[in-house]
């Protein structure tokens, strides 16, 4: 439940971010319109030959008598339409991203500025970065499209398909729809795609939790445009706090800077200053110098033998 309020969180924060900054945020609206403009008119045709797609793929209902044809073919239209517009939600983001790769690469870019510590750009062709992204896309939405074919098919479930279905598609939408909008930060990382959603699942709430609010807002229209820019600036601050959880926070075999090892052990720092070097070969301890004063309690190296006696 943490994470899936901090998933919700960061999207705030990104809201925050380029209502900060608004030149960044009419930037990041550039690309998004432009698709925009494409997805109306795809779904325009997708409801006005729904019903000819439903009739041709269930040929079988040809002879049904009256409600059970309307009924069938009305729930395959009203699944055929949903499971549109989430492969719309999640691909708006692909194509988005793809169409204004440069923009939103600038946007995430001046993020990390904002908050330091900016990672350095791999320094590929433009070219080269739209064909990694492409090829990303394509694999996260191959794997969403498996998962949305189950789904599919659960649809037609009575009550359950109806109820818990949808519900676990938005979620599943919403975990791709994260992997896609913190492609452009990991990216900049030079994570591959496996290995991103590698990170993902392992915090599985996180993503849900950024990316299924985004989903049912990108259900409303026009909000999708307006929300781009900002879900892009969110993700990148997700990205930020994944990415340094991940790392550790000191090198393994680093007992020799006292960073490990156990009070003690050789390497470590000890209370009495930093550990002695080793005693040249054939020769004993040094002698401690005389004392002018009697010492006593465990600070004294009077009151206790040399170490190895």
């Amino acid at each position: 439940m943490r994470d899936l309020v901090a998933g919700m969180r960061y999207l705030g924060k990104g809201q925050r971010w380029v209502a900060q900054h608004g030149r960044w945020w009419g930037f990041g609206l550039i690309p998004a319109l432009i698709a925009l403009v494409l997805y109306v008119a795809v779904l325009t045709v997708l409801a006005l030959w729904s019903g000819d797609i439903a009739a041709w793929a269930t040929p079988f209902a040809d002879g049904w008598d009256e409600p059970w044809q309307g009924l069938l073919r009305g729930v395959f239209v009203a699944l055929l339409f949903a499971g549109g517009l989430m492969l719309s939600v999640l691909t708006f983001t692909a194509v988005t991203l793809l169409i204004g790769d440069p923009f939103y690469e600038s946007l995430s870019e001046k993020v990390e500025e904002s908050e330091g510590n900016c990672p350095p750009s791999p320094g590929r062709p433009l070219w080269q970065e739209v064909w990694i992204a492409l090829r990303d896309s394509v694999h996260v939405l191959l794997r969403a499209a498996g998962f949305g074919i189950l789904l599919f098919v659960l649809g037609f479930v009575p009550f359950i398909g109806q109820t818990v279905i949808p519900a676990i598609g938005f979620c599943v939408s919403g975990f791709f729809l994260a992997v896609e909008l913190t492609s452009v930060a990991l990216q900049r990382r030079d994570i591959p795609v496996r290995e991103r959603l590698r990170l993902l699942r392992g915090r599985k709430a996180l993503a849900v939790g950024f990316g299924t609010p985004i989903v049912l807002l990108f259900l409303i229209p026009f909000i999708a445009v307006v929300l781009m820019p900002g879900a892009v600036a969110g993700a990148t601050l997700l990205v930020r706090d994944l990415v340094d959880e991940q790392e550790p926070s000191a090198p393994e075999g680093a007992a020799g800077q006292g960073a490990a090892a156990p009070y003690g052990q050789p390497g470590a720092p000890g209370a009495y200053g930093p550990p002695p070097a080793p005693f040249p070969p054939n020769q004993g301890p040094p002698q401690a110098p005389p004392s002018p004063r009697p010492q006593s309690g465990p600070g004294s190296s009077a009151a206790r033998p040399p170490a190895g006696w």
